[in-house]
Parts: structure tokens; sequence; C-alpha cells
């Protein structure tokens, strides 16, 4: 069935909707709204320039070159001629989705009336969409002061017929494919190339994906703390919803609330009311007191999940507000208000917003994965697992279980620490100090979605971990959630008896993750 398109009108584009068309391949129209907006902010640049104004990088040269002035006769051609220059990116390209979700986002600011192009330069970036058309861009080149300008114009110049794309599943000439499709390449105008170049499309593509990951793995991470309180046979006392509402912060409070919806119906969890009355009768064996002290001070990893992912979820919450809003921005340079006929000349270009939220997500990353290190470390201590064998091997000695993978764990975790660093800080000026201070938005976001791919190899070897304890344990025992994840993960990989191999076995997991198999989002 194929899905509704995806209406651009400027300012109605959410996450979810923003990856149904870069990831999804949902097509695109442009709302009824858009052309009278294009056109008024058009029609008044093609006034002024009638009348000779001076406009910066319309009539004059780019950045530290606004000094130069360039006749009416050359104004087209410059607009060709910063995207040449500015076709430099080097690396490997960026996965097709991201730059989807960079044409979608460039195409939804430009249909908001303000950047002066005409209608066609919008049509030509949708119907790329639409017939599977995506450039070639290469990964760096962008420090994010005056938008992603690298990337972008690798982007601009196909819309021109020039590059290189994806398409059908080879990599071709953009002039090919073009015709291929039956699209005419064209020729820009005055304003126009500045206004495909300016901007913070390429950053908020990948932030948008950072922001889709992590919101899954958030949960995934919280799910991996109930079925590690099951197989440990703790309790899950501590995630009651009065503890989280008296902390009074609405994402402890959410954490809490999932924690209690993923341990719903296990059989594994220690039963504290039960022991409690007990201990009202008069009936408590030394085991069962040593036992009710265990359970009354389980480690902060379990006892403090709500308290120490709940700021996870408060800061994603955060995050993909001031992403969305990034979303549906005007975030080029300079703007033309089509009502007012001014002139706007401004640093909307300027990625702050979004390199200091994938700053802090990446600090969430590596909190996740700290908290999935430490839930695999009590699988592998008979001291911590209740007994469970050492690495959760079957036959400790001869077979050294999960040893392995726990290493392996540990080496990614210590990664997302170091990835974590912030790197909003790092600006250097550049462009003949015009661009003094950079955002370094983008390298924010790739270093973000990067994590997140570690995160979620991370998060899969704890579930093999966990769904090996579960058997061990007895996964009949398992509530919903957690048995529900056992299930995906023995249908791809079978319980470890005797070592063996587990890459391939990590790798199912791993895209099981990818795909969203573990139903977590509609609790």
């Amino acid at each position: 069935m194929i899905e509704d398109p995806f209406d651009i009108r400027g300012d109605n584009l959410t996450i979810e909707d923003f990856v149904s068309v870069a990831r999804g391949g949902r097509p695109v129209i442009l709302d009824a709204a858009v052309a009278a907006r294009v056109r008024a902010s058009r029609d008044a640049l093609e006034r002024k320039l009638a009348r000779h104004e001076i406009i910066y990088g319309v009539s004059t040269g780019f950045g530290a070159h606004v000094k130069f002035f360039i006749p009416p006769e050359e104004l087209s051609e410059l607009q060709e001629h910063v995207l040449d220059n500015l076709s430099c990116g080097t690396g490997d390209p960026f996965p097709i989705e991201v730059v989807r979700g960079a044409m979608l986002l460039r195409a939804h600011a430009l249909s908001k009336g303000y950047s002066g192009v005409r209608l066609d330069v919008i049509t030509q970036l949708t119907a790329l969409l639409n017939h599977g058309i995506t450039p070639v861009v290469p990964q760096y080149g962008s420090v994010g002061a005056s938008g992603d300008l690298v990337p972008s114009a690798h982007i601009a110049n196909t819309l021109l017929g020039k590059g290189e794309v994806f398409y059908r599943g080879a990599r071709v000439a953009a002039a090919e494919a073009l015709a291929a499709e039956q699209i005419a390449p064209i020729r820009l105008v005055a304003k126009e190339g500045l206004g495909l170049v300016n901007g913070t499309t390429v950053m908020t593509s990948l932030a948008a994906f950072a922001v889709f990951e992590v919101d899954y793995l958030a949960r995934l991470t919280l799910a991996a703390v109930a079925m590690t309180a099951e197989v440990l046979k703790a309790t899950a006392d501590s995630f009651r919803d009065v503890i989280h509402r008296i902390k009074n912060h609405p994402g402890q409070i959410e954490a809490g609330r999932l924690l209690r919806t993923f341990c719903a119906g296990s059989r594994l969890l220690f039963d504290l009311d039960a022991l409690r009355e007990q201990i009202r009768q008069g009936h408590l064996t030394e085991h069962e007191t040593v036992e009710l002290g265990e359970s009354i001070q389980m480690p902060y990893s379990l006892r403090c999940a709500p308290q120490g992912l709940g700021p996870v979820l408060d800061c994603l919450a955060f995050t993909r507000l001031v992403i969305e809003r990034e979303m549906n921005s005007v975030n080029d340079n300079p703007l033309l208000d089509g009502e007012t006929e001014q002139v706007l000349h401004t640093g909307n270009f300027y990625g702050g917003h979004v390199g200091r939220v994938m700053d802090g997500l990446k600090i969430d990353i590596a909190t996740l994965g700290n908290w999935s290190h430490q839930l695999m470390a009590m699988l592998m201590e008979p001291h911590f697992s209740k007994a469970l064998p050492p690495s959760l091997s079957a036959h400790a000695g001869l077979h050294s279980g999960f040893k392995g993978m726990q290493l392996s764990q540990t080496s990614l975790i210590v990664l997302l620490r170091q990835m974590a660093a912030p790197s909003s800080i790092h600006s250097l000026p550049t462009e003949q100090y015009n661009q003094d201070i950079v955002s370094l938005g983008l390298h924010a976001a790739q270093s973000a979605n990067e994590m997140a791919s570690r995160l979620r190899v991370a998060l899969s070897m704890l579930f093999l971990a966990l769904c090996q304890a579960a058997d061990l344990r007895g996964a009949d025992g398992l509530g919903t959630t957690s048995a529900a994840i056992h299930a995906a993960v023995r249908q791809t990989s079978a319980f470890v008896d005797q070592d063996r191999a587990m890459s391939s076995d990590i790798a199912r997991v791993g895209a099981l993750v990818e795909q969203r198999a573990f139903p977590l989002m509609s609790v």
C-alpha cells in the first residue's frame, strides 16, 4: 500500500514524517499555498534587481568577497559558480537517506517563501525525491557556519545535471539519471545558488535521524533494565509510581512507567510485598532475610534506573523540540519578505541550535552505553547474578560463555565515551575571518549518528546475554515484554550451549533492533 504523499507547506514537518520520506520513500507534493508565497518573494527580488539595488550574494560576491559588485549580466553565472566552487567535499558519500532528508528539508525551507527563489527550484528538488534520484555527497567539508555549504553544493549541482547520483541501485552521472526520468536540468538565476547552499539542512537531516534512533534505543535500554531485574530475581519495588512523582521530573516519571510496563506479568521478580507479609507474621528464614536485604539495596543500575535514565528522556524530548523547530525554519541568507519587500540580512544559517543539542545527545548516548555495560557486568559475575553460571557459560571452564562478548561490548562502550566529547567548542575561524566562529553542527550530528549505531550493537550484545540468562533461569517466567524480546532473539540466535563464533548472531540481533522488531514505541 502506497502511503499518502507528504504535503510540503513549510510548518508541518515532524521527525516521523521526515523519516517516512527520507528513509521510507514516501512521495512529496507541494501545498497549494506554497506557489503564491514563493512567487511574492521572487517578485520582490526582481523589482529590486530592476532598480539595481545592492543585495548581498545577489549583486555582490560571497562572504568576505562582499566588497566586489557583480554586474547584472553576470548574476546568473555567479550563482552557478558558487556551486562549483563549493563542490569540494571529501570522504565516503553520506547514506542515501541522509541526502534525501537534506533535499526534503531544503525544499521545505524554501517553500516558506522568504528565499527569493523561483518555484522551479523547489519542484526540481521534489522531482528528484519522487523519482529516486539522490546526489552523491561526500561526508566532509561543512563547518556549519553559513550552514552546510559544501555538502549542499553537491546536492544543488544535481539539479543542474552535474555531478553523480545514486539511481536504481547504481552510481551514475546526474545528467544520465535526469534524462532517464525525463527531468530537464534547470539553470539558476539571481539568488538561487545561494538559496540552495545556505542553510542547516544536512546537519538537521543527520540530527533528525539521530533523535529518531536514540528515542528507540533509550526505551530499549529501559527494557534491558527490566529484563535484567527479572533474570537476576530482583524487585520492581523501586519502580513504583509514587516514588517518581514526588521527585517531580517528567522523564523520571516516564522511565518508571515504562519499567513497570516492561516488568508486567513477570514471575521471576522478587515479590517484596509477599516477603513483608511474612515478616509481619513472623515467618522469615535466614535465607529470606538475606534476600530481603539484597532486594532493598539493589545496585544502582537497577534501583536508580528511573533517576539515571529519566534525564535522558527529558533531554530527548527537548532535543526533539529543537530539531523539529529547525526542520520548520527559514535558515538561509539573505531573505526577501514578499509583503514588505524588505531584504533581511540574517545569520539563520548558523547551526548553533543543532550543534548544541547534538553534543548533548552524545552524552545521553554514552549514558545509555554505560548503563548497558553495567547490566552486562552483573550478568557475568555470580556474586551479582544470584548464582547464574560465570559468564553465563552452560559448561563453565571448558566453555567461556559470554566472556568474549563482554570484552567486545566493553570496547564499544569505551569508544562511545571517547566520541561523546563536544564538537561545537572546537570552532576555528575560516573564510578570511568572515566565518570567525563556526557551529560545527554537522560534526556533532554526524558523530551522534555514529554513536547511535554503535550503541545499537552494544545493546544487541546485552540482549543476547539476557536471553542466555533467561534460558538458564527459566524463560517461561518472563514478563510479557521480555518474553516477546526473548522470542524474537531466539528466532535468529540459539541458546549458547557450547562456545561458537558470535559475530553473525550480534549482526542478526542488531538488524532486529534497527528494524524495531521489539514493540516498545507503542507502550
